[in-house]
């Protein structure tokens, strides 16, 4: 076997964990197998002639890779997105799903929350937390100092952990996301009276005007009129994860691993009494997102 051959076997025995290294990076499967095969072409271009170790080789042009797509996709995320017509081409485009279990395992409120970092928080976070990349090697590939990507890795960390509550916060959370949990479960299995259920008799749900078509409203109020609206829409629903949404448990949707809507809940008791539905880029951008342990 010449080098050429043993370079190409060993590059796609790593493939699997380059893939899984890029889509946490770019939240997007088919982001990911372009990535892995850019390395892959910048990898076989130069030849591994002198390097000692192929794997740590092979992840540093992939994260390379991911880095500078990065850097180059925020023009492509300020264009908005109609919800549904983004969570419909989804739905279209994702044939035996495959890109919809890779999200629940890593877990879509992870990804929307690596999605709000900036793209060395994001590498740095992803490889040294999840898969264990000593600083000195994320230095070079973020172009930073071993102590700078320290920093990196540790400013995302507290960004997608968020603040750590106290014993009473933490137990009020708990029991608000249980209520969060009744009324996703509910909206996707059309229960109406499970809906109304855990809302407020008064509550207001206000939408801003990128999350309703034209001429839809955009306050509802009233327990049943709500509980109504949600049960009708379960296209939204199905991509709805579980996050902290500015402290409070929320719900995002982000079909194709990008943010496309937000419900930011507030709370009364054990019921919710206020819904505000966010699709307005700006607003979304806005959010302080954290994934909910």
């Amino acid at each position: 076997m010449d080098d050429n051959d043993q370079l190409t076997r060993r590059y796609e025995a790593s493939r699997p964990r380059l893939r899984a290294m890029s889509y946490r990076m770019l939240g997007s499967l088919s982001d990911a197998e372009d990535a892995v095969q850019e390395g892959w072409m910048h990898a076989s271009a130069a030849g591994a002639e002198g390097v000692a170790n192929l794997e740590g080789w092979f992840t540093t042009i992939v994260a390379r890779v991911c880095l500078d797509m990065l850097r180059s996709r925020k023009s492509r995320r300020e264009d908005p997105l109609d919800p549904d017509e983004a969570m419909a081409s989804v739905a279209a485009a994702e044939g035996p799903e495959s890109e919809a279990l890779l999200a629940d395992s890593v877990g879509l409120a992870l990804l929307v929350v690596l999605d709000t970092l900036p793209p060395a928080e994001r590498v740095a976070f992803v490889l040294h937390d999840t898969f264990g990349l000593p600083f000195g090697e994320i230095a070079e590939i973020t172009g930073r100092s071993p102590a700078a990507a320290r920093q990196l890795a540790s400013r995302a960390r507290r960004r997608i952990q968020g603040s750590e509550p106290d014993a009473p916060a933490s137990a009020r959370l708990g029991r608000q996301r249980q209520v969060v949990e009744a009324f996703l479960a509910a909206t996707r299995g059309g229960d109406l009276a499970g809906l109304i259920a855990v809302l407020d008799p008064d509550v207001v749900l206000t939408s801003d005007g990128a999350a309703v078509p034209a001429g839809g409203a955009r306050t509802v109020r009233g327990a049943q009129a709500v509980a109504r609206g949600a049960r009708a829409s379960a296209m939204r629903s199905r991509y709805g994860r579980i996050a902290l949404v500015n402290g409070a448990p929320g719900l995002v949707m982000a079909p194709g691993g990008r943010l496309v809507v937000a419900l930011a809940f507030t709370f009364a008791e054990d019921r919710i009494i206020g819904i505000d539905v966010i699709a307005d880029p700006e607003r979304l951008a806005g959010l302080d997102l954290a994934v909910l342990g």
